[in-house]
């Protein structure tokens, strides 16, 4: 773990997670880093960790977003975070974040195991034995090691008092995993489905302790690749419906944000333990909505009209 960091504490009012202590592994980008910054609004003192940085360089993933403007961002909500470099596959790097948050703050509430970036070695709609070996390889050690050793290490701060929560950040429900996930591949498939297997080892786990392990997963995620990629921004990402039309159900990562930060907050959270749960699932439970207001709910429009072949049309699903 390296020592840069950029911390905000700018005496904002109390919200629902004032008091609690969060640790969101992944933050550089994408849902991370709109949960890092959703629990920084509402209150928490958030831990934002990641590994592509303006000092030390890019990570594999080779993208210019950085820790240090998660930081920023974090800042520019009034909240407290604390943005810092850390290899999550570095045991040593995370064992001694974990120790620096127990001298920062004797405690850890909740922990969100959000780190991947294994997509970059996908190869999709290969068989396995097509698929490049070192990059299978990779996206196992980036999906499933990450968690394993981020938890090894933070759930003895977390239980230290009942209500901690963790969040393992996924794709793609329990119902819709079900099946094979062909068309993504073993690897990718694999990745997810141990992301839901140890959520439920978790919840098991930590129920001595009255704390709960909870899988969440965002729908068609408006991320800064996915944007880059489709070619427009959050401003006006509808443009890209005429390429892609089942692109109208997409949500921004502000949405599964929201989800995360209301299940932080919600004092009953243990009903969820041992499941996945979606961000379109949640906000009507919950009341939030996406940046534009609505409720888009990704999964069930997958389902009922994209893989039923049926025209694009997001009515009736946001």
């Amino acid at each position: 773990m390296e020592g840069r960091e950029t911390v905000a504490d700018n005496g904002a009012p109390a919200g629902p997670l004032d008091g609690r202590v969060a640790l969101v592994a992944g933050a550089t980008r994408g849902a991370g880093r709109a949960i890092a910054v959703e629990l920084a609004r509402a209150g928490a003192a958030v831990y934002a960790t990641g590994r592509s940085s303006r000092t030390a360089g890019r990570s594999e993933i080779d993208r210019p977003e950085t820790i240090e403007e998660t930081g920023e961002l974090m800042a520019a909500t009034g909240g407290t975070g604390t943005a810092l470099r850390v290899d999550h596959l570095d045991g040593d790097q995370v064992r001694d974040l974990v120790q620096r948050i127990d001298r920062d703050h004797g405690r850890l509430d909740v922990l969100v195991n959000d780190i991947f970036g294994g997509d970059a070695y996908a190869q999709f709609g290969t068989t396995l034995w097509e698929h490049g070996l070192p990059g299978g390889l990779r996206m196992l050690r980036m999906g499933i090691d990450t968690h394993a050793i981020t938890s090894h290490y933070a759930l003895p701060l977390l239980i230290r008092r009942p209500g901690g929560l963790v969040i393992e950040m996924t794709d793609g429900t329990a119902e819709y995993n079900a099946a094979y996930r062909h068309h993504e591949g073993f690897f990718y498939d694999l990745v997810k489905a141990a992301v839901q297997r140890m959520t439920l080892a978790q919840s098991h786990e930590l129920a001595p302790y009255r704390c709960a392990a909870v899988a969440v997963t965002p729908g068609w995620l408006r991320s800064e690749k996915m944007l880059e990629a489709f070619g427009v921004t959050e401003e006006n990402w509808r443009d890209a419906t005429t390429r892609v039309p089942h692109f109208c159900i997409s949500e921004s990562p502000t949405y599964v944000a929201r989800a995360v930060t209301a299940l932080a907050a919600d004092p009953d959270v243990a009903r969820w333990t041992g499941n996945v749960v979606s961000s379109g699932q949640l906000a009507p439970l919950y009341g939030f909505t996406d940046k534009d207001g609505t409720q888009p709910d990704c999964w069930r429009y997958l389902v009922e009209v994209q893989d039923a072949g049926l025209p694009a049309d997001d009515s009736g699903y946001r």
